[in-house]
């Protein structure tokens, strides 16, 4: 309408018309006004390139358009602290933490944006150690945090499992008056949630005086990752009494508590109900999950029917799904089916090698087991190795299996000696079955009591005040043994042992788990 008046568009009009086109997702127009401007602004004084060239600068970002975002930087006559802030939000969105870092390092000048961009791109792309080290470099240049560089502190934490430190962000972010923080307040739900203690992200979400959809995701997640599946489909439906709207991320986390609790019938209800009341098109990660749990409780043939009729070319997630599930039940036909699509399509992904090898080994296939394992090392595949850590004193202790280099390895292992003596009394047998080596009984019985994750409870054990929770995080999937191990030994100590492995949270209490057995 401007235009047909015949007003003279200038710097504040463009501005205000990228930055809708950007916040809209309206890449095409955008790029229209992009060359509209090219065309009718053949000298543009200093005042108004700059604004209009920041606001270029986040439209291409914004949609997907990095390496032209950042070839818009490299052109600009003149920058200032807002260019730079555009730029460097570019490569955080698009996970491109590297160059992140260096632009980063490159800035003369920063503000608080630049620090909170920085830790909580640091925050969600793994880098939690690095975002706490910066977010303290931060505060000793004289930086005050806002909410937003609290929540990327509380991310890092959440993702380190550093529960302590994150209860002392907690305290900051309170005393600084902080606590109404939507942002904030949803960074807390995932930190307690991802450090074992999922009551006091519970807390944390019925006393936020504002919450919104990522809310009610984060703790619907909360509950399904800590074995309370019955709690977060009510929790679902209690967000839909209230007028809340899902979207894909609440199906995921909803499909993902049904999935760890075994609840199959509801899970392919919510499934059904995506494309249907609320038409959200299932995407490949739906699928994977509802087929997971669909594998999980050995409906395989509902789970081939799901997979024949798939609207796109079955890929990773869903044949890993279909693996997981076998290993489960031992149906060994369709793992190595499911086996046979995944050296295809990830020929080096440790994980497809490990389960099937594990597989064998547990149908007693030595020959078979042996001859997968060569095909890994022929190809160069290393598998991850498992470790466990535990937060003791506010320091970090790192357990690798069969530990000998940790300062107090002699004293744990003596003392879990003593542990198993006194769990072999109320009937604890170490489940041999679990060591995927063809060796004799006594060998597996050792080889079973030196798993980091044992390791390491007993560390905590031995060092946390009695009676004080132990908290575990482990890098892959608990070992069946270990799991039985820790039911007794939390009847014998008396306490309550929490692990968090690769896939979900297990709640050792009095000779059980949370889990109920279904992992």
């Amino acid at each position: 309408k401007m235009l047909m008046l015949r007003i003279q568009l200038d710097e504040f009009t463009y501005t205000s018309v990228i930055s809708a086109c950007a916040n809209s997702g309206l890449f095409r127009l955008g790029k229209q006004v992009h060359a509209y401007l090219l065309r009718t602004e053949a000298k543009p004084t200093p005042e108004f390139s700059l604004p209009v060239n920041n606001a270029l600068v986040t439209l291409y970002w914004k949609c997907g358009k990095v390496n032209e975002a950042r070839d818009i930087f490299n052109q600009m006559p003149e920058r200032d602290l807002v260019s730079w802030n555009a730029i460097l939000s570019a490569y955080v969105s698009a996970g491109l933490i590297d160059e992140a870092k260096s632009l980063f390092e490159a800035m003369r000048e920063r503000n608080l944006l630049s620090w909170t961009v920085m830790i909580s791109g640091l925050a969600q792309n793994g880098y939690g150690e690095e975002g706490l080290k910066l977010f303290s470099q931060m505060r000793l240049e004289g930086f005050k945090p806002c909410d937003y560089a609290f929540a990327g502190a509380i991310t890092s934490c959440a993702g380190l499992g550093a529960l302590e430190n994150g209860r002392q962000l907690h305290a900051q972010l309170v005393h600084s008056g902080y606590d109404s923080s939507l942002s904030a307040g949803n960074a807390l739900i995932t930190m307690y949630a991802r450090c074992g203690v999922v009551e006091a992200a519970n807390c944390v979400f019925n006393t936020m005086p504002n919450v919104d959809s990522v809310s009610w995701n984060a703790m619907i997640a909360a509950l399904g990752q800590h074995g309370n599946g019955a709690r977060a489909i009510e929790l679902y439906e209690q967000m839909l009494k209230e007028g809340i709207l899902p979207d894909r991320i609440t199906f995921l986390t909803v499909l993902s508590a049904c999935n760890h609790a075994g609840l199959v019938k509801e899970g392919r209800r919510y499934f059904e109900t995506m494309h249907g009341p609320y038409g959200i098109p299932p995407g490949e990660d739906h699928y994977a999950r509802f087929i997971d749990l669909l594998c999980r409780a050995g409906k395989f043939s509902e789970a081939k029917d799901v997979i024949d009729s798939l609207p796109f070319k079955p890929s990773a997630p869903i044949w890993e799904a279909l693996l997981a599930g076998c290993r489960i039940h031992g149906n060994i036909d369709l793992g190595i089916q499911a086996a046979e699509q995944l050296f295809q399509l990830m020929p080096h992904h440790a994980g497809t090698y490990v389960l099937l090898s594990n597989m064998y080994a547990n149908l007693g296939r030595w020959d078979d087991a042996a001859r997968v394992r060569k095909l890994m090392r022929d190809r160069g595949v290393k598998k991850e190795p498992g470790c466990s850590w535990i937060e003791v004193d506010n320091k970090v202790h790192v357990f690798l299996v069969d530990d000998t280099a940790h300062p107090e390895a002699q004293a744990v292992y003596k003392y879990l000696e003593q542990l198993v003596l006194e769990m072999r009394k109320l009937g604890y047998v170490p489940d041999t079955k679990f060591v995927l080596h063809d060796m004799e009984s006594d060998q597996k019985e050792y080889a079973l009591s030196t798993h980091s994750e044992k390791l390491a409870v007993a560390f905590g054990l031995m060092k946390l005040p009695g009676g004080a929770t132990v908290r575990v995080l482990k890098n892959l999937r608990i070992c069946g043994d270990c799991h039985n191990a820790f039911k007794f030994m939390s009847k014998v100590v008396g306490r309550e042992i929490v692990v968090r492995d690769g896939k979900r949270f297990h709640h050792f209490r009095d000779g059980k788990c949370s889990c109920g057995d279904y992992w």
